[in-house]
């Protein structure tokens, strides 16, 4: 069966997360630990490849404006990997407190996406072309007082089916990155493992579509499991949700009400699928 993969668009919401932690450094009182983690949501496409070749942050303890976090150059992925909880970390550093007030992510033009060719197989990949504004640098806005001492991680969530636009009928396409940040403090999460049961034996099923909505039926987002059935979802606000599944051949899921606190995980346990007969 087709399941529609993660697509590349830069979706930037960002709510900071800060977890209090104690921070290793001998002028702790002046440094703040920061860690900035990058997930993405499902897309149509196969692969979405990304190169990063600098992460930036503007600070009021920044004198000559954009300062330059320490990271191995560059940092490649692919974004349809980054699902069922999986995050990529892309800076783990010290720097001085005082307001955080922006980061920036600076592009190659190297990126590239993998569509489905005839017959079900993967493609070639096929260019991104990537605006010159957004090679000199992606702004997002975090507006955040790190605390001397403190540590705190904010969690990038890549939307690659808004990032990737389709240039006409030309077969080429652009990247326009569209992120969404959030801060880890000021949110929950939830897992649970998609199964279906086969010979009276429970058995996961992998690539499948988790869905979350409001109480009201608002998408809030999405991720795909992993071949282990898993999936995760980080970033949630406080509040009252419920998770849809919706996969051919099987009937139609939907949890009942799911309440999210903040620093907590929510185990919706084993979901299991019910084939259509």
């Amino acid at each position: 069966m087709k399941i529609l993969k993660p697509l590349l668009l830069i979706s930037i919401i960002m709510t900071s997360f800060a977890v209090f932690q104690s921070c290793n450094n001998d002028d702790s009182d002046n440094t703040a630990r920061v860690q900035l983690k990058l997930v993405d949501e499902p897309g149509d496409y196969l692969e979405v490849n990304v190169e990063i070749i600098d992460i930036q942050y503007n600070s009021s303890e920044s004198e000559e404006g954009w300062t330059s976090f320490d990271i191995e150059n560059p940092i490649s992925v692919d974004l349809t990997e980054l699902i069922a909880g999986n995050s990529l970390l892309l800076v783990d550093q010290i720097i001085p407190s005082g307001m955080l007030k922006q980061i920036r992510l600076v592009l190659s033009d190297n990126n590239t996406l993998v569509i489905e060719a005839e017959g079900g197989e993967a493609g070639e990949p096929i260019h991104l072309d990537t605006p010159s504004a957004q090679q000199s640098g992606l702004k997002l806005n975090l507006n955040e007082e790190l605390i001397g001492g403190f540590s705190y991680t904010f969690i990038l969530d890549w939307v690659v089916q808004e990032s990737v636009v389709e240039a006409g009928n030309s077969g080429m396409y652009n990247l326009k990155p569209v992120i969404k940040v959030n801060a880890e403090v000021n949110s929950g999460s939830i897992s649970g493992v998609v199964i279906e049961t086969i010979d009276e034996v429970p058995v996961a099923i992998e690539n499948v579509t988790v869905e979350v909505y409001t109480q009201d039926d608002v998408l809030v987002t999405d991720t795909l499991t992993d071949e282990s059935g898993n999936f995760l979802f980080q970033g949630l606000g406080e509040g009252s949700y419920k998770i849809k599944i919706t996969l051919e051949g099987y009937q139609v899921y939907e949890s009942g009400e799911i309440i999210v606190s903040v620093g907590d995980v929510f185990d919706a346990g084993n979901i299991e699928l019910i084939l259509i007969e």
